[in-house]
């Protein structure tokens, strides 16, 4: 994932240099021009410089590199759409069509930045299983993830109309898929925990904890230790009335029957592969301890690609996951979807089905690396069991 930093830093002063090479000569203000590029083209070594010699990260210390990182795709995208039409030629129909280009460009990145990002979608979801006791028919799940309320621009709104429409479903069970926090536990603060704690089902709302809420991106580990961090974050989960899955299983019974519901810790020590395409062998403690094979499993698992360990383990009838949030970008082409994600990821969103199993990725709430979601609705899912 990391490569495309290095795109992003490269490809514009290259682009930049082609283009004014050529063209600079006609503009009566060139100067100022090239200079105003360069400065735009800098502004990558401005966000190097943030995290390289910054003593910690904070909250409002992420959220105001998010926002330069998109001030900089603001300032570059749009100009690079500019240059590709122009190479069609010189005529006043081609720079005509190069600004409309780079306009629309803009107004996209607009679009991913306001209603892009806070507009929630509900996907229904229907998993038919014969393992599901006859008294789950129709049982409902409303499952989201990755909310990183520290990347929330306007917390309070986008909350209430979170939660809001969580309840208006009126799920059996609320799952949530991890990364409730983008660095520390104190972004969990008294408000948020108050609206989050509104939220209603018959048998309330379990969670897991995902990479974000582990604390490996707090870099003074002397004063908030990672162990320290979680332990405080699912403490004020509790507090909210959740209940977190920490590597263990938990059962839903109705009527004479009961079905599982395990919940897999994200293991910190993974940091460096949380975004590889298959993870080695992985322990799962005592998720899956004293579990009956022939009890339905539902599995929550913050990252994806364990659900091929899961699987040969012989468990999760279906499997909830998130993390991958799209990348934030999709495009939908002919039917087909497309996304930087599917460069990194086996499985990215949304179902996917084997061995008569099902995994499904949840596209997340929040924001990460920058404040912006193109084609990617943050997502609600609501699924149905049936036999």
């Amino acid at each position: 994932m990391l490569w495309i930093l290095p795109l992003l830093m490269v490809l514009p002063p290259v682009a930049d240099w082609l283009y004014l090479r050529h063209h600079a000569r006609t503009f009566r203000y060139r100067k100022i021009l090239v200079a105003a590029v360069t400065v735009c083209d800098l502004m990558p070594l401005l966000l190097m410089g943030l995290f390289r010699f910054g003593n910690d990260d904070s909250t409002r210390g992420m959220l105001a590199v998010m926002w330069i990182f998109y001030a900089y795709l603001l300032l570059t995208l749009p100009r690079i759409a500019f240059y590709i039409v122009r190479l069609l030629g010189r005529s006043r129909p081609v720079k005509i069509l190069a600004v409309a280009a780079a306009a629309l460009v803009v107004a996209v990145l607009i679009q991913g930045a306001t209603t892009g990002r806070h507009t929630l979608r509900v996907e229904h979801v229907t998993i038919r299983s014969d393992r599901l006791p006859k008294s789950f028919e129709n049982f409902r799940i409303a499952f989201f993830s990755d909310l990183h309320v520290g990347t929330l621009i306007r917390p309070e709104a986008e909350l209430d109309a979170l939660i809001d429409t969580l309840n208006a479903l009126r799920p059996d069970v609320v799952l949530f898929g991890g990364d409730l926090v983008n660095l520390r536990y104190t972004e969990l603060d008294t408000m948020i925990m108050h609206r989050l704690s509104g939220i209603r089902s018959r048998y309330g709302t379990f969670s897991v904890i995902g990479n974000h809420d582990t604390g490996v991106y707090v870099r003074d580990t002397l004063r908030l230790p990672p162990e320290v961090n979680t332990a405080e974050l699912i403490r004020r989960e509790e507090a909210m009335g959740w209940c977190v899955l920490n590597n263990r299983t938990v059962y839903l019974r109705r009527d004479n029957d009961s079905i599982a519901l395990s919940g897999i810790t994200y293991d910190r020590h993974l940091n460096r592969q949380r975004h590889d395409r298959r993870l080695p062998d992985f322990d799962f403690g005592n998720t899956y301890r004293d579990v009956p094979a022939t009890v339905f499993n539902i599995t929550v698992s913050h990252i994806p690609q364990l659900w091929d360990d899961i699987l040969d383990a012989g468990y999760g009838d279906l499997t909830l996951s998130g993390h991958v949030h799209g990348m934030q970008c999709r495009i939908r082409l002919f039917g087909h979807a497309y996304s930087p994600a599917q460069w990194l990821y086996k499985r990215w969103s949304g179902r996917y089905d084997e061995e008569h199993r099902t995994l499904y990725i949840n596209d997340g709430i929040g924001c990460v690396g920058y404040p912006m979601r193109l084609g990617v609705k943050p997502e609600i899912t609501l699924i149905e069991l049936q036999r």
